[in-house]
């Protein structure tokens, strides 16, 4: 599909691990307006996981990077969500928590109420700091609630 070869270094997880996680955040490029194939092929790999509704009450997030600010991070999300809801999966969106970052205008900003992002360009971008702190305070949002969730203090 032309993407790049994958890196010996990337840890690869198969569908069934996924029942063993307390949480799940997924992340991907918006592929117009939508998940990438690749994505949708490997939740198509869970039915072993949907029968018996193994991820039912799992909470879990996403976020997506795309190629300009018009990309469809929002309508990735919305189709993405799909997969999560089939499964009995508690979507947890960021919402707008991260505060005044979420209403930034002086720069070029990825992310939504749905999940953090970054515009990759052609891919020569990197995240800005902003960015950056916007995914790290979905992270950590994230686990708190997936924390709630298992009943963890």
């Amino acid at each position: 599909m032309g993407a790049p070869p994958k890196r010996d270094d990337v840890p690869v997880i198969s569908p069934a691990e996924l029942a063993d996680a307390d949480g799940l955040i997924f992340g991907f490029p918006t592929r117009f307006g939508m998940m990438p194939t690749q994505f949708k092929a490997f939740m198509d790999g869970t039915s072993e996981l949907w029968c018996p509704q193994r991820l039912a009450g799992k909470p879990a997030a996403l976020f997506f990077s795309s190629g300009c600010q018009g990309g469809g991070q929002e309508t990735t999300a919305l189709t993405a969500i799909t997969q999560l809801v089939h499964h009995g999966m508690l979507f947890v969106p960021v919402g707008y928590t991260f505060g005044a970052g979420m209403f930034e205008m002086g720069q070029v900003k990825g992310g939504s109420p749905y999940g953090c992002g970054t515009i990759a360009g052609d891919g020569s971008r990197v995240p800005t700091e902003l960015e950056l702190q916007q995914a790290f305070h979905q992270g950590k949002y994230f686990a708190g609630i997936a924390k709630k969730l298992k009943g963890s203090p």
